[in-house]
């Protein structure tokens, strides 16, 4: 999936920084079957359980791109989720996290 200039500079850039995490917002989360009445938030998942093929290129597939990159290429943890709830983002209360540690797909 081609990455809009934003979400493919931002693992990157965080990488170089060395980050603890990387942190995208503008969403509250992922959703799989968006749009679906199945709809539901992904809470955690490891980076291998999500396919970023399956998310638009013109809505998420860029943002769960660029989350799996980091996550992958780190070993650290990356999210998504809304700006004004980061600190409860950090913590796994909120958003989706990308959490290398994790072993599956949690809603």
């Amino acid at each position: 999936m081609k990455l809009k200039f934003k979400d493919a500079a931002s693992p990157l850039l965080a990488e170089q920084l060395n980050a603890d995490m990387l942190l995208l917002t503008d969403v509250d989360a992922v959703y799989l079957d968006y749009g679906a009445p199945k709809a539901r938030a992904v809470g955690r998942a490891a980076p291998e359980t999500i396919d970023e093929q399956h998310f638009s290129a013109g809505s998420m597939g860029p943002k769960v791109a660029a989350a799996i990159q980091f996550a992958r290429n780190t070993g650290r943890k990356a999210a998504i989720g809304k700006l004004e709830d980061a600190a409860a983002i950090t913590r796994g209360e909120r958003g989706t996290l990308f959490d290398p540690q994790s072993s599956g797909t949690e809603s």
